[in-house]
């Protein structure tokens, strides 16, 4: 076998003038034998591409592995069509509330960054659900992001349930699977009876997810004085830091039109 000093390493980098077909000019360098560096800039881009494959692959296989936990707690069949895009702006009110929506999703970094949430309020059937939805679809289908889609009576109902003997999930696992998600929408808020066990479990999943900045989207047909009593002062509060928003829906609902 030869010694290592006879493969051709060099005692300083050799260099030479080469050219990218991409890139143009760069300095080629040489440490050992005749094996030459290659353009700087296509290696760094293919550093940053592989990256990205890396951070989108883990991001999906994260999303794959929590959409299959949720289960029925997911975005309804029925809803699963509601996107962004086929929400139909026929009015200015409604073209508000659709470019909040496009906006917030298309922003969500920031709302992730900050936990910026929103208050859709306003009649049944004027497209709230249609728009949160679409919010959760673009940032699931685009960034691979983590959505939970659930009523406020089912996320109660799901706590409570740990309370019997035979339940399989402790009370502190069913609040932090409400709490995971990156955008949690909780739909018909103030349907509920409203006592104080309910606000109590309310206020448990909404100040952790407020702690750990988690966005939460909540849909509600009650106007803002009353869901503000609903939640009570220090749930709404913690919904309007970081530029938390009302959308208002006050037009006529789309049901039962032709």
């Amino acid at each position: 076998m030869n010694p290592i000093a006879n493969i051709g390493l060099h005692d300083a980098p050799i260099t030479r003038a080469d050219n990218c077909a991409t890139h143009g000019h760069f300095e080629s360098r040489c440490f050992i034998g005749s094996i030459w560096s290659k353009c700087p800039a296509c290696s760094a881009e293919a550093s940053a591409r592989e990256k990205a494959d890396r951070e989108a692959k883990d991001r999906e296989d994260r999303r794959q592995s929590w959409m299959r936990k949720i289960g029925e707690a997911g975005i309804p069949e029925r809803f699963q069509n509601r996107s962004l895009q086929s929400f139909i702006a026929e009015n200015e009110q409604q073209s508000r509330a659709l470019a909040f929506a496009q906006d917030y999703a298309d922003r969500f970094d920031q709302a992730l960054a900050t936990g910026r949430s929103a208050l859709f309020i306003g009649r049944p059937g004027t497209g709230k659900t249609h728009l949160a939805v679409g919010i959760g679809l673009r940032i699931m289908h685009r960034d691979s992001r983590t959505v939970l889609f659930t009523t406020v009576m089912r996320a109660i109902r799901r706590v409570k349930d740990t309370w019997s003997r035979e339940s399989r999930e402790s009370e502190t696992q069913a609040i932090a699977a409400l709490v995971f998600p990156d955008l949690l929408i909780l739909d018909e808020i103030g349907v509920q009876f409203g006592s104080d066990t309910e606000r109590l479990i309310m206020f448990d999943v909404l100040n952790e997810r407020y702690e750990k900045r988690r966005p939460t989207l909540l849909l509600s047909n009650l106007n803002l004085d009353e869901v503000k009593a609903y939640l009570g002062e220090r749930v709404f509060d913690r919904l309007r830091e970081d530029g938390g928003e009302a959308i208002v829906f006050d037009w006529e609902s789309h049901r039962g039109k032709a």
